[in-house]
């Protein structure tokens, strides 16, 4: 089940606001676990055990370190533990076929490839479940001594498929103590219709171009770099509008979840990029990688280790593929060159053409995250430098087909509509915001019910 579809819209969210809002106050947390549950069996029953596996083992986990808390070592040796347990699982689910089938190709040992469906979301909620006992031990939060508060933090259902990731120490206060009232309850139906309109009225109408250029026979350099840019517009609204919906979902239960995205194609470096594109992840990394490696307190060559070992893990986390390697491996070299020599030659430049740099390099990141295939990939990357051609008949056609929701998507990846809305007096604001909240939730419903195309690209992660 996903956020945007009719069966969550219609069925599945106003059953549980209604059963959640009818719920005395300290039985919230439970139903919020069981409704998660319920939310992530939908389309996998079976996988259900290892959620309960996860919350079984890492609430025993965090309760070992409080209690060893005296004795650093047999601490540690608690959080290795539940860190081991976490990756054990994300590995064997999610990388054991691509590991076997590589081992297989280099040694023919023979290694069985098991071919099991990935359990949903699973890279989000075990880089949330590692927090937890992180956290605890370094005491950025208290320890989770009630089991089903803990159970609801792991499984909710708001970002439990597709994030934003949320570290424990950010809600562990809001898991026992929520401020939920009318004004934050409509803040967080505008947010989900922001959300909402982003997945199903931009991504969804975008993505059909993408696929075409990607299925195009002879595809040329125009046809290639069209391509990109679109798929640049359905990846970020997307999952930026998944993000939306996961907080204003949050917000209607008395949460208040992380900002996930920050318009990061006005962005001037790669750098930046990185600030702004998919901000839990990067923080998780920051915080529970790199600044644990060392970060940048240490010898340069340490440092430059560290760097490649974050965005190489970055890459992997993404997907069991090699184009998720060489697109780890591609951002942690480019941010390298802008630390050490890049950045402060872009600082002498126009903002303009900062600017085109770094979207350029963003979309030739775009075009190795997205063609998992090698060869395809090998050949996606000849067309854009003109090995099939210039131009064709066809990318006019389409470009002419395309232009307006390409203009509509700049102008939307940008913050000048929020700045035109921030410009708009009070009294017009109050009048127009449940016209555009009501018209952009009958304008989505309208379109699920006529979808033939509705992906999630994240969905898998």
């Amino acid at each position: 089940m996903i956020f945007s579809s009719l069966p969550f819209l219609f069925f599945y969210l106003m059953a549980v606001l209604a059963v959640y809002k009818l719920s005395p106050l300290k039985l919230r947390n439970l139903v919020l676990l069981l409704v998660s549950l319920f939310f992530y069996g939908w389309g996998e029953p079976v996988y259900i055990v290892i959620m309960f596996l996860s919350i079984a083992v890492d609430y025993v986990h965090g309760m070992l370190v409080e209690r060893w808390r005296a004795d650093g070592r047999k601490a540690r040796r608690a959080v290795a533990s539940s860190v081991f347990f976490n990756l054990a699982i994300l590995i064997f689910f999610k990388y054991w076929d691509f590991i076997a089938s590589n081992v297989n190709a280099l040694t023919g040992l023979g290694l069985p490839v098991l071919g099991l469906p990935l359990p949903i979301g699973i890279s989000f909620y075990t880089f949330q479940t590692m927090s937890y006992t992180i956290d605890i031990y370094r005491q950025d939060a208290p320890v989770q001594k009630n089991i089903v508060s803990f159970g609801a933090y792991v499984t909710l259902f708001p970002q439990l498929i597709a994030g934003p990731i949320v570290r424990y120490k950010s809600v562990a206060e809001q898991l026992e103590n929520r401020r939920e009232d009318l004004d934050k309850f409509v803040s967080g139906i505008q947010r989900f219709t922001v959300g909402a309109a982003k997945k199903v009225l931009l991504a969804n109408a975008i993505g059909e171009l993408w696929e075409q250029c990607l299925a195009s026979e002879g595809l040329t350099a125009a046809g290639a770099w069209m391509g990109l840019a679109a798929y640049s517009f359905q990846i970020y609204f997307d999952f930026s509008g998944y993000s939306d919906m996961a907080i204003g979902l949050g917000r209607m239960l008395g949460f208040e979840f992380l900002e996930n995205f920050n318009y990061p194609y006005i962005s001037k470096s790669v750098v930046e990029f990185w600030k702004r594109w998919h901000i839990s992840l990067t923080t998780w990394f920051r915080e529970y990688v790199y600044f644990p490696l060392g970060g940048n307190r240490v010898s340069k060559a340490k440092w430059i280790r560290n760097i490649l070992t974050v965005w190489l893990l970055t890459g992997i986390w993404h997907g069991a593929g090699w184009n998720f390697l060489l697109w780890g491996l591609y951002y942690g070299l480019l941010m390298l060159a802008e630390r050490l020599f890049l950045g402060r030659w872009l600082e002498k430049l126009p903002n303009a053409l900062r600017h085109g740099y770094t979207m350029i390099a963003v979309l030739l990141g775009w075009a190795l995250f997205a063609v998992e295939d090698m060869g395809r990939l090998g050949a996606y990357l000849r067309s854009l430098s003109g090995g099939g051609g210039l131009f064709a008949p066809v990318d006019g056609y389409r470009l002419r087909t395309y232009l307006p929701m390409l203009v509509i998507l700049t102008i939307a990846s940008t913050p000048l509509m929020k700045h035109v809305w921030e410009k708009l007096g009070e009294r017009a604001r109050s009048v127009l915001l449940p016209v555009l909240v009501l018209g952009a939730l009958i304008l989505c419903t309208a379109s699920l019910v006529d979808a033939g195309y509705n992906p999630f690209l994240y969905f898998r992660f």
